[in-house]
């Protein structure tokens, strides 16, 4: 029943998004003008010719085509946000730079597309960090818990100087590091319990990722994890296996592994991003003024993910209320982390050759 309640909601969500976007015309009045509007009109143009002549002064390089990819299907986050960035990049480009879209499992899965990025046969690649991490380890200090309050604090940080110190030995790797963008805040949602405070996740059987990090944190915080694959996650909840799961709210419409939960809490424990990056090789083939554009473009798509990815955050948060889940908007996010024993926590990976106490400290006086 709330697959179907869902169905319905989604499609209302789509007609509504059409007609937000429809071609009915309006009436307006012609607002006075000033000389601020004046100058502003002026601003305007004077930023338009200087558009147009930053691609005037392209007119000498030969014109390239690059193939970029993500592995995720048509409606996916990052499907739309490579979509974006092509636009954006050819728009800026006067049409000299060409990106060749794939996605939907065309060019193979994340880990077979990351490594035909790496050997260049993919020009640049949009992709989860995680699969990043299994050859660029120095990316696994963002896989910490409560590192960011929010995605918005997340997408400052990772875009910024910070982002590109974790990045910057990514080209021993064969690929140049472009942005950040968004996978969504992981959050707790349970089947059988309430959760306000770190003492109501004692004992309870969370499913996680198949990752060690994630493990130790919740093994640290008194629950029980059980690593298990995401195809799996709907039959554990329904039988027990697992009693709650910890993911972006958004993921637990899209992936229909919401059928048993009956709470949800907003306790931002970790963020997940999603990477872009162009191969070494390419990258160095290219003109600098198209690196330029390539890269200023790819902060832009990034931030374009993290605002998509808020926008469904908040149409499922609406599909898990009107399925009759209870949602705890204000948890004590402090008392997780004392439970882990604060900053302290970190310490238990200074030996990891990824970690960084230099760039932590950066993060976390964000």
């Amino acid at each position: 029943m709330k697959k179907m309640l869902s169905m319905v909601l989604s499609a209302s969500m789509v007609l509504s998004l059409a007609a937000c976007g429809g071609s009915g015309k309006t009436e307006t009045t012609a607002a006075p003008t000033t000389p601020a509007a004046t100058a502003a009109a002026q601003d305007e143009s004077a930023g338009e010719t200087g558009s147009q002549a930053a691609v005037s002064g392209l007119d000498a390089l030969d014109p390239v085509t690059l193939t970029i990819y993500s592995p995720g299907n048509e409606n996916s986050v990052p499907t739309k946000t490579i979509l974006e960035y092509k636009k954006l990049v050819e728009e800026a480009s006067g049409g000299k730079i060409t990106l060749d879209a794939h996605h939907s499992g065309e060019l193979g899965n994340d880990a077979e597309a990351l490594q035909s990025a790496r050997m260049g046969t993919i020009d640049i690649i949009f992709a989860g960090t995680s699969g990043f991490t299994e050859f660029y380890d120095k990316a696994k200090i963002l896989d910490l818990p409560f590192l960011f309050d929010s995605a918005e604090q997340a997408y400052e940080v990772v875009n910024g100087e910070i982002g590109e110190k974790i990045f910057a030995d990514l080209p021993s790797s064969g690929l140049i590091y472009l942005s950040e963008g968004d996978n969504g805040m992981r959050q707790i949602s349970t089947t059988n319990r309430a959760v306000h405070t770190a003492a109501d996740v004692e004992g309870l059987k969370l499913r996680v990722p198949t990752s060690q990090m994630y493990l130790d944190c919740w093994e640290a915080l008194g629950a029980n994890p059980v690593a298990l694959a995401l195809n799996e996650l709907a039959i554990a909840l329904s039988n027990g296996t697992a009693e709650g799961q910890d993911n972006a709210t958004y993921h637990l419409v899209a992936n229909a592994t919401y059928d048993d939960i009956k709470y949800f809490s907003f306790i931002n424990y970790m963020w997940m991003g999603c990477t872009m990056a162009a191969n070494a090789d390419s990258w160095e083939k290219l003109p600098a003024e198209y690196q330029a554009i390539l890269k200023d473009q790819a902060k832009i798509a990034a931030k374009y993910s993290f605002d998509t990815i808020a926008e469904d955050n908040q149409a499922a948060t609406e599909t898990l209320k009107a399925a009759g889940v209870e949602f705890d908007e204000n948890p004590d996010i402090q008392s997780f982390k004392d439970k882990l024993g604060g900053n302290d926590y970190y310490l238990r990976y200074e030996n990891e050759p990824w970690y960084s106490q230099e760039i932590l400290d950066e993060i976390l006086a964000k």
